[in-house]
């Protein structure tokens, strides 16, 4: 598959085949179903907790005698039956939603869908994308030239570039990652994937897998 490589003033300046191992996959949905909902509560963390009986304040001495009052018994005013008291049954925060999913199957859900963004034209790629200065609006402009539809893109950057980075994050609906470190989950959260050419042979050489030498 041969896509158009743009320079930073959106001008069409070559062609550029896509590797097929990484790129001509067909498209699965059980498979990147599954492995998009393992990544999802891989991320999600735990934030309604109640408080037991052994957290909430108050107690320490029981509320008045055992006998002799008419009145039941009681050994603390902590107790899950009085006002103020302890939570029964309610949700804690040391539960766990992590699932595990082979690193095979990760690997081709996101080949398929990157192979997906590239069937849908959904895939821009730059000859460089290279600023000297932290300034959002340098961003912007090259965003603004090449051709997207919808500024709804993220970014997959070959390496660690703080200019970029920086440079982005003010910008709505636009996010920045590396190219070694992307997954199923970051490519269907945004509508374009931009990137400069060199990120395709990070992406090849992080994920494909190579033969060993005696096969």
């Amino acid at each position: 598959m041969k896509i158009p490589v743009y320079n930073q003033e959106g001008k069409e300046i070559e062609n550029m085949v896509l590797p097929k191992e990484v790129f001509g996959i067909k498209m699965n949905l059980d498979l990147v179903h599954q492995v998009v909902v393992s990544q999802m509560a891989n991320r999600r963390k735990p934030i309604a907790h109640t408080k037991d009986r052994g957290e909430v304040r108050g107690g320490g001495r029981k509320p008045w005698r055992q006998k002799g009052t008419g009145r039941a018994r009681a050994g603390s005013n902590r107790s899950p039956i009085w006002i103020g008291g302890g939570v029964t049954f309610g949700p804690r925060k040391e539960k766990k939603f992590k699932k595990r999913i082979p690193k095979k199957m990760k690997r081709k859900a996101l080949f398929m869908v990157l192979s997906e963004k590239a069937r849908r034209n959904q895939i821009v790629l730059l000859d460089k994308f290279d600023i000297k200065n932290i300034k959002t609006k340098i961003v912007f402009n090259v965003l603004s030239k090449i051709p997207l539809e919808s500024r709804n893109a993220l970014i997959i950057l070959p390496k660690y570039d703080k200019n970029i980075i920086l440079s982005s994050r003010n910008i709505p609906k636009i996010d920045t990652c590396q190219a070694k470190d992307i997954n199923a989950l970051d490519i269907l959260s945004f509508k374009y994937l931009v990137m400069p050419k060199e990120s395709i042979k990070v992406i090849k050489e992080t994920f494909v897998k190579k033969p060993k030498s005696g096969d």
